[in-house]
C-alpha cells in the first residue's frame, strides 16, 4: 500500500473518501468515480472536498494519479484494505467513505475483502452497487448481506436492482437509495455537424463504445449488417474502445481479431470502423453527437446498469439495445427499441425500422434526451450530497454551501444578434421567430453592464480584454434596441417582431408598464456607471431625458418599484434631469407603494396587493432603497415587514419555492406552487442582497443563498435549473418536470441573481 502522510495534515475542509478504481486506470468504475467526484467538487468545493483511495490491480502495477488520490492499495491484499481503513479512521476531516462496488475490482470470494474494510472502518459509509445479481447462491448472498449490514447506506442505479436487494437478499428497504448512473450535460444537437467534423458526413452512423470483451456481443450487431446494407448502403458502424485491460492480459486481442475477421468474411470492410483507443470524455461525447443510432449489445440479461448505454441516452440518441435490466427500464420510456440476445435478425429489423423512418428516429432521440435530464452529473451529485448528509451531521451542516458557478455570459451572447437579444430559445438554440422584447433587452443591458463593471476584480481572469470589447458591443446593441422602441412621444414599446418591426397589436393588448420600468432601471444603471465609456453613458442619459420629459407615474406597482430603483441609482450622480427633481420623484414613487400597502394590508396579509404574483420582492426592495436615501422610517418599516411576509410565504421546508404562475396566490386562497419562474427567484435574491447590505443582518444573507440555490437544485423538483455547460437557465419548473428551453428572461434573471451574490460579498 502507498500512503501519502502529507495528506493527513490537511484539515481545513471536510473530506469524503471514495474507495474505487480511478483514472488513468482503464475501467468503467474508474470513469464513473472520476465523473462523480468532479461533479461533487463542482457542487460543494471548497466546503467539502473529494479524495480517493485507488484500487490497483496488483502490488506491482502503478499509475500516475492526480493529487486527489491519497491512498493506493492492491486489490488482492486483504491487509491493505484493513490498513487503509485504519488510516482513514485517523483523519478527523474525513466524514464519510463512499465505496464504488463492482465484484470484479475487489478480491476475495465475491469481493469479500470489502467486508474486512468495512468492519474496521469507523466512519459512516455508503456503498454504491454497480451490479446486483438475481437468484444469488448462498455465499454471494451472505457477502452482499454482510456489506449491507456493515454499511450505513446503500445506493443502486435502477428500481429493479432495489427490488432484487429487498426481495432476494432480504435487505431493509429504508437502507437502499436509488440514484441513477450519471450522464454528461450537453446541448441537444443533430448529428450533421459532428459527423462532418469526424469525416463521415455522407454516412448514416451507428455507434457502439466501451472496453471490448467477449461479453459485449458486438458480433451479433455485425452479423445483422448485410441485410441492413442491402436496403441502406450508406451505413457506417463504428466500434469505439480499447480491449479491456484484464482481457488483454489473459487473451490479448483475440476478441478484436475475431470481430475484424468476421467483418472481412461478411464483406463489410467499408461499413465497419474499429477505433482501438481508450478515449477521453470529450472525444467520446464528440462521437456520440456524431451518431445517428446507438447500439448497446450486452449479452448479460442481469446487467444492472451500463454507463455507455446511459451516456448514449443522455446525448439524445435513439438506442437499439438488448433487453438487459437497465435497458428494459429506460427503453420503456420510448427512447429506443429492445432486441433479442444473440439475434442478428432482431438487430436488422430494428435498424431497418429506424432507418426508414427519420421522424421516428428523431422522436426517440428527443425522448431519450428529455427523459434523462434528471440523470445529469449535476443532479446525481445533488442526490449523493443529500444522502451523505443523512449519515453525517458534519456534511449536512456544510452541504448547503454550494459552490457558486462562475459568471458565464455565453448563452446571452449566443441569443444576441446585431439588433438585440432574441426572446425565446428552443432548448439552447435561439428561436428568431419569437422576436424581441424590451423586457429582455433591458435585463440583458443590466447584466452585461454589471459584468463589465466587475472585470477589474473577480471576473478579470475569466474575461480578458477581448471579451471586454465584446461586452461593450453588446451594451451598444441593447442601447440601440431601447432607442428603437422609445417612441417620439416618450412611450416605450415592448414587443418587436422577428422582422424587426414593432408589433403594434401585441403592444396594444398587453400592459407596457413593467417593460417601461425595467428599461428606465437599465438606462439609469448605465448612465450612473463611471466604469463605462462616455459614449454608452451619454446614450443612456439622452434616452432617459427623452423619456422623463413626459413622465407620469405608472399604475403597475412593479413598474413603480423599477422606476424607484433607477431613480435611486441616478441620485448617486445627479439631483435632477430635465428639471425633474429626482429626490422628489423617489419620494413620490415610494409614497405610492406605501399608499398601496396601507390600502390592502392587514395583520395576516402584509402586502401591497390582494395577491402575490411575479417579481414580488422588487416592491419591498424599492422601499428599503428609498429609506437608505431619504431616511424615511416608514419606508424601512414597511419594506422589512413586507419582505418578511414574502419570506414566510415562499421559503418552504428549508428551501425557496416562488409563487406559481399557474394561479398565483390570492389573499383568501391557497397559494400555487407551479409554474415557478426564474424571474421571481431573481427578484428575491436581489431584494435579500439589498436588505443584507443595508441592515447588515446575516439572516438575509443566509436566505439570499438559500434562494439562489433554487437554481442549483434546492427546489421542488430537486433538479438543477442552471446549465453550466451553456451558461443558460431553464425556463422554469412545471409540475413534475423542467421546461428545458433556455430563453432570455430566465437566463438574464439568473445572471441578475448571480451578480447580486457578488455584490453582497
Amino acid at each position: 500500500m502507498i500512503f501519502d502522510t502529507r495528506q493527513l495534515k490537511i484539515k481545513e475542509n471536510i473530506k469524503i473518501v471514495y474507495l474505487s478504481t480511478f483514472p488513468p486506470r482503464e475501467c468503467g468504475i474508474a470513469t464513473f468515480t472520476a465523473d462523480l467526484t468532479a461533479a461533487m467538487d463542482d457542487l460543494l468545493e471548497p466546503a467539502i472536498e473529494s479524495r480517493v483511495a485507488a484500487i490497483n490491480s496488483d502490488d506491482i502495477s502503478r499509475y500516475r494519479y492526480s493529487k486527489k488520490v491519497i491512498f493506493q492499495l492492491n486489490q488482492h491484499s486483504e491487509q491493505e484494505y484493513i490498513e487503509t481503513a485504519k488510516n482513514i479512521n485517523k483523519m478527523d476531516e474525513v466524514k464519510l467513505v463512499n465505496i464504488q462496488h463492482e465484484f470484479g475490482i475487489f478480491a476475495g470470494e465475491f469481493g469479500s475483502h470489502i467486508v474486512s474494510f468495512l468492519k474496521v472502518l469507523k466512519k459512516p459509509s455508503v456503498v454504491t452497487f454497480h451490479s446486483i445479481l438475481p437468484s444469488p447462491e448462498a455465499k454471494l448472498k451472505t457477502i452482499v448481506c454482510s456489506i449491507a449490514e456493515e454499511a450505513s447506506g446503500l445506493v443502486v442505479m435502477t428500481d429493479l436492482s432495489r427490488e432484487i436487494l429487498i426481495r432476494e437478499y432480504g435487505i431493509a428497504e429504508e437502507k437502499i437509495s436509488m440514484i441513477p448512473h450519471g450522464i454528461h450535460s450537453m446541448p441537444y444537437t443533430s448529428s450533421v455537424k459532428p459527423k462532418s467534423a469526424l469525416g463521415f458526413s455522407k454516412k448514416v452512423s451507428l455507434l457502439t463504445f466501451g472496453l471490448l470483451s467477449r461479453g459485449k456481443g458486438i458480433e451479433y450487431a455485425i452479423e445483422a449488417l448485410p441485410k441492413v446494407i442491402n436496403a441502406y448502403p450508406d451505413i457506417l458502424y463504428i466500434v469505439l474502445g480499447a480491449t479491456h485491460p484484464n482481457v488483454l492480459k489473459e487473451e490479448g486481442e483475440n476478441y478484436r481479431k475475431f470481430l475484424i475477421q468476421k467483418v472481412h468474411d461478411l464483406g463489410l470492410s467499408s461499413h465497419v470502423n474499429f477505433y482501438n483507443e481508450y478515449v477521453s470524455v470529450d472525444s467520446l461525447l464528440q462521437f456520440l453527437k456524431a451518431a445517428d443510432i446507438y447500439i448497446s449489445t450486452s449479452l448479460d440479461p442481469n446487467q444492472a446498469v451500463s454507463g455507455t448505454f446511459s451516456y448514449a441516452l443522455g446525448s439524445g440518441r435513439p438506442v437499439i439495445s438488448t433487453s438487459f435490466a437497465q435497458a428494459k427500464d429506460l427503453i420503456a420510456l420510448e427512447a429506443g427499441i429492445l432486441v433479442d440476445f444473440r439475434d442478428p435478425d432482431s438487430y436488422a429489423e430494428a435498424l431497418i425500422k429506424l432507418l426508414k423512418d427519420p421522424f421516428l428516429r428523431e422522436q426517440l432521440g428527443k425522448n431519450a434526451y428529455f427523459r434523462t435530464r434528471n440523470m445529469t452529473w449535476e443532479n446525481v451529485a445533488l442526490e449523493y450530497s443529500k444522502l451523505f448528509s443523512k449519515y453525517s451531521g458534519d456534511i449536512a451542516k456544510v452541504s448547503e454551501r454550494k459552490k457558486i458557478p462562475r459568471v458565464n455570459l455565453n448563452h446571452i451572447i449566443r441569443l444576441t444578434d446585431d439588433f438585440g437579444v432574441i426572446q425565446f430559445a428552443r432548448l439552447s438554440l435561439p428561436d428568431i421567430s419569437s422576436g424581441y422584447t424590451l423586457d429582455d433587452n433591458a435585463r440583458a443591458l443590466i447584466v452585461t453592464c454589471l459584468c463589465y463593471g466587475k472585470l477589474g476584480g473577480e471576473l478579470k481572469a475569466a474575461y480578458p480584454d477581448k471579451r471586454k470589447r465584446e461586452l461593450l458591443k453588446r451594451i451598444e446593441v441593447y442601447l440601440r434596441f431601447i432607442e428603437f422602441v422609445l417612441g417620439e412621444d416618450g412611450v416605450f414599446y415592448n414587443y418587436v417582431r422577428s422582422d424587426r418591426t414593432i408589433d403594434i397589436e401585441l403592444n396594444k393588448k398587453d400592459s407596457l408598464d413593467d417593460a417601461s420600468g425595467r428599461a428606465f432601471w437599465a438606462l439609469a444603471l448605465v448612465a450612473a456607471a463611471d466604469y463605462l465609456p462616455d459614449s454608452a453613458r451619454d446614450k443612456a442619459f439622452f434616452l432617459l431625458k427623452k423619456r422623463i420629459k413626459i413622465y407620469e407615474m405608472l399604475e403597475s406597482p412593479r413598474s413603480v418599484a423599477f422606476y424607484a430603483k433607477g431613480i435611486y441609482l441616478l441620485l448617486k450622480k445627479m439631483q435632477e434631469i430635465e428639471g425633474k427633481d429626482l429626490r422628489g420623484l423617489l419620494i413620490t414613487h415610494c409614497d405610492r407603494l406605501v399608499s398601496l400597502y396601507r390600502g390592502v394590508s392587514s395583520e395576516e396579509w402584509q402586502w401591497f396587493e390582494s395577491y402575490l404574483t411575479y417579481s414580488n420582492a422588487v416592491l419591498p426592495e424599492a422601499l428599503i432603497l428609498g429609506h437608505k436615501y431619504t431616511g424615511n422610517t416608514d419606508y424601512s418599516d414597511i419594506g422589512i415587514k413586507t419582505l418578511d411576509f414574502l419570506i414566510a410565504k415562499t421559503f418552504v421546508n428549508g428551501g425557496y419555492a416562488p409563487i406559481g404562475q399557474d394561479g398565483w396566490h390570492h389573499k383568501n386562497g391557497a397559494r400555487r406552487y407551479f409554474d415557478q419562474q426564474p424571474e421571481d427567484v431573481s427578484a428575491m435574491v436581489c431584494a435579500l442582497a439589498t436588505a443584507y447590505s443595508i441592515t447588515g443582518k446575516d439572516h438575509y444573507k443566509r436566505l439570499m443563498h438559500e434562494a439562489f440555490n433554487w437554481f442549483l437544485g434546492d427546489n421542488s423538483l430537486k433538479q438543477v435549473v442552471y446549465d453550466r455547460t451553456t451558461g443558460g437557465c431553464y425556463d422554469g419548473l412545471r409540475e413534475g418536470y423542467i421546461n428545458l428551453n433556455q430563453g432570455s428572461e430566465s437566463t438574464t434573471s439568473y445572471l441578475l441573481a448571480r451578480f447580486a451574490i457578488i455584490q453582497a460579498g
